[in-house]
């Protein structure tokens, strides 16, 4: 290989003509040995509590080396999970050591915590003492200054800098992974899908890999069970982290090792505060996607998929309130800065080919639709998380990614022919790694079905969520023209004001 063709290049060229491993990896080392050179190197993005849940499958593929991580914060204990100590013990048992901060009483993260435990795990899979191959850094920017063989990116930061970080790697030609959603503006997301098609490098939207049991459910649907489909219902029993009602008035210091500046990034500056960061940043409109970017994603992209839903043509929200006395009035207040604790909202879709309108309702905090007839009779509750289907014949009640679905009348259980999804990985071979879709088209195989483009519809529908829930209003949404035609206040809220040297 000529001397200045460098490692990442060579596996882009490889991957376009259909050749990659050069060398059968049996002749080096073994059926289930993978060279250094044909490895996969990946940097990861954000080292939460999430970041730290998924870690194992990565570090368990022999075909993928995690090469840097990137974080504001250094390490700290101070994480939301949810169970306590899973985060630590599942640590533990990636490096096969139970003592692991053994004297730490709280929820481990940040940068330093993941390139330990990377390294960590690398050199124990290797039988050496030390491994230091793993580096870590506080900005993305100077990451990728610095890593030059960086295949592909892992994106697990809050929303707000999704699009920020995505686009920074695709334009440098790195594959991209993230996690849901892909911005938290509607503007954003369509910047980062333009910018895909445009850079031609591999992207994968990671809540794909939850909805096979929903695929299947969609597929029946279409094939005609229940007749034409003109409602979905989807409801979640999130928000699931505290939704705080009152901007933060008070000043706590900034952590020992936490830059403010740089996990705020695009977002306008305001003081450090607690409720802002972790597991709660959801909750916020700067900085999260609410409840429906958390988990709309993986129940109903099949749907969006399987049924051709584009945009919407209009959305409307009813969401809780809060109220608050001043001077002996109380009064509901105008909240247009975090999500409200639960709401409801409706968005319309036109008629696809034989395919009606359709009505897609969403529900979380608590809200849930109507109870159909047929399960009150046999003394039976909507599950606390699920989907149900309403069509000309019948309809389909589903766990939120598909799971168990029922038919209604019962009479039509037979044409519904669905089983149950298996547990992930189950009836594989304990030594097999799961597919990795993106992986494989990295290497050449065929473009991931997660591809960024294939989340256009469901990328803006979730983010006009979020505009009727702070305009408060019914919305009529112009997709070609990206704007509010009913509502032109409401166009400030499809962008960001980006602070200067963050602009997209």
């Amino acid at each position: 290989m000529p001397a200045d063709l460098d490692r990442r290049k060579f596996i882009r060229s490889a991957a376009v003509s259909g050749v990659f491993t050069i060398v059968p990896r049996h002749v080096l080392g073994g059926a289930d040995y993978t060279p250094p050179s044909d490895k996969i190197t990946m940097a990861h993005i954000g080292m939460g509590t999430q970041g730290f849940n998924e870690l194992g499958g990565l570090l368990g593929n022999p075909e993928l080396q995690i090469v840097a991580v990137c974080d504001p914060n250094k390490e700290s204990s101070d994480y939301v999970e949810w169970g306590k100590d899973s985060v630590r013990n599942r640590i533990r048992t990636l490096l096969g050591n139970p003592t692991w901060r053994e004297n730490d009483t709280g929820c481990p993260g940040g940068r330093e915590i993941g390139r330990q435990v990377i390294n960590a795990y690398y050199a124990r899979e290797r039988n050496t003492e030390k491994y230091d191959g793993c580096k870590a850094y506080a900005d993305f920017r100077e990451l990728f200054e610095k890593e030059k063989g960086i295949d592909v990116v892992k994106i697990m930061t809050p929303d707000h800098l999704h699009a920020t970080i995505s686009i920074a790697a695709m334009k440098r030609g790195i594959h991209v992974l993230v996690h849901k959603p892909l911005a938290n503006r509607l503007q954003e997301s369509r910047l980062v899908i333009e910018t895909a098609r445009q850079t031609k490098v591999v992207t994968h939207f990671l809540p794909y890999g939850s909805g096979d049991a929903m695929r299947r459910v969609v597929g029946r649907i279409n094939e005609g069970v229940i007749g034409k489909v003109r409602e979905v219902h989807n409801w979640s029993n999130r928000p699931v982290w505290p939704q705080y009602t009152e901007i933060p008035t008070d000043r706590p210091p900034v952590p020992k090792d936490f830059d403010w500046d740089l996990w705020l990034g695009p977002e306008h500056d305001r003081p450090y505060h607690p409720h802002y960061t972790h597991a709660v940043f959801r909750g916020w409109y700067d900085f999260g996607g609410g409840s429906m970017a958390d988990m709309g994603h993986y129940s109903l992209w099949p749907v969006f998929t399987g049924f051709d839903l584009g945009a919407p043509l209009s959305v409307q929200s009813w969401p809780t309130h809060f109220c608050s006395i001043i001077d002996q009035v109380s009064k509901p207040v105008k909240n247009d800065f975090s999500f409200p604790a639960g709401c409801a909202i409706q968005f319309k879709y036109a008629a696809r080919g034989e395919m009606p309108p359709l009505d897609l309702f969403w529900y979380d905090g608590g809200m849930r639709p109507r109870v159909p007839q047929e399960m009150a009779e046999e003394d039976k509750d909507l599950p606390i998380e699920g989907v149900m289907f309403i069509g000309d014949q019948g309809r389909i009640v589903a766990g939120f990614t598909g799971q168990n679905p029922q038919i209604y009348p019962k009479s039509r259980t037979e044409a519904l022919g669905i089983s149950p999804a298996p547990p992930r990985g189950a009836g594989r071979p304990p030594d097999q790694p799961r597919r990795e879709l993106w992986l494989e088209a990295i290497k050449g195989g065929p473009p991931s079905p997660a591809a960024f483009p294939n989340a256009a519809a469901i990328s803006d529908s979730i983010n006009l969520g979020a505009v009727a829930l702070r305009t408060g209003r019914k919305i009529v949404f112009d997709s070609e023209n990206m704007k509010i035609a009913n509502a032109p206040e409401a166009n400030k809220y499809l962008s960001r004001e980006y602070r200067k040297g963050w602009e997209l």
